[in-house]
């Protein structure tokens, strides 16, 4: 059942509210990524309208998490330096009370990133856990089959998991698929919006989180935060995906969507329940 918000708007016209602010504010968003997604990312960031970081340097990735408005930490290629510099940037996050996205790339491909994740969970909570089903279910708990960085599981089967999750970890769980579920542990959201043809262009996932970085930077509401970031991937996507002839004309469409986006495009294209 949908639901409007507390000033009465419908779920894509508030949206549409964040997407304006992250372009008014154009806040800096920090980023410890993977070497596959940095490019990728951090164009995302600036189509949309924010500013990316992107420094691992543990001598100055404390005074780049106060700089910022925002840091995603992302594990897909580790490596133990930026390990302790994830690490440090989570304990400088959680002093200073700035919102962290973890995205847990391959969470229980191998025993060293299930490890690392551990770690990292025990030095703070993130704002946001955001990944895949199988990542998500994984860091709940379930034994699933691994695929390396992809899941094996869909979305349909992860809103137990990402709940129990959230109340675990206090963090609001983002679960990406052909429907994104977003659970504070309490409200859970549902976004329906994308295209398959995204799922063959690489580091998507991560942009996702890249991009909730950027929401999450305007938006007080982690919940709320949520849940725009995954609805304005998702629609544009599939407004790119529309005008594309395959994966490499719709990674450089989806920059031109993002930076170009109407309202009522938006509006009229998003499918978002929240319940």
């Amino acid at each position: 059942m949908q639901r409007t918000d507390k000033e009465g708007a419908q779920p894509a016209e508030r949206i549409w509210q964040d997407i304006a602010a992250v372009r008014s504010v154009s806040p800096l968003v920090h980023s410890i990524t993977n070497y596959v997604v940095m490019n990728n990312t951090a164009n995302a960031v600036l189509a949309a309208g924010a500013s990316p970081i992107m420094a691992h340097a543990v001598p100055e990735v404390g005074d780049m998490v106060a700089l910022c408005a925002a840091t995603v930490i992302n594990i897909g290629t580790l490596d133990p330096l930026w390990v302790e510099a994830m690490k440090v940037a989570l304990r400088r996050a959680d002093a200073l009370g700035r919102p962290v996205v973890l995205d847990p790339v391959g969470a229980g491909a191998t025993p060293y990133r299930n490890q690392v994740l551990g770690e990292l969970l025990a030095v703070a909570s993130p704002a946001f856990i955001r990944g895949n089903a199988g990542e998500i279910m994984t860091l709940a708990g379930i034994q699933v089959a691994s695929k390396g960085v992809d899941s094996a599981v869909s979305s349909a089967d992860s809103d137990g998991a990402a709940r129990a999750l959230s109340l675990r970890t206090g963090s609001v769980v983002s679960v990406s698929g052909p429907t994104d579920v977003i659970t504070d542990g309490r409200r859970i959201g549902y976004v329906g919006n994308g295209h398959p043809m995204m799922t063959r262009v690489t580091g998507l996932g991560c942009t996702a989180s890249a991009l909730l970085g950027a929401f999450a930077a305007v938006q007080p509401d982690r919940f709320a935060a949520a849940v725009s970031a995954a609805a304005f991937l998702g629609v544009c996507g599939e407004l790119a995906a529309a005008q594309s002839a395959g994966p490499g004309s719709l990674q450089m469409n989806l920059y031109d969507v993002m930076y170009n986006l109407e309202e009522a495009d938006f509006v009229r294209t998003a499918r978002v329940r929240i319940e």
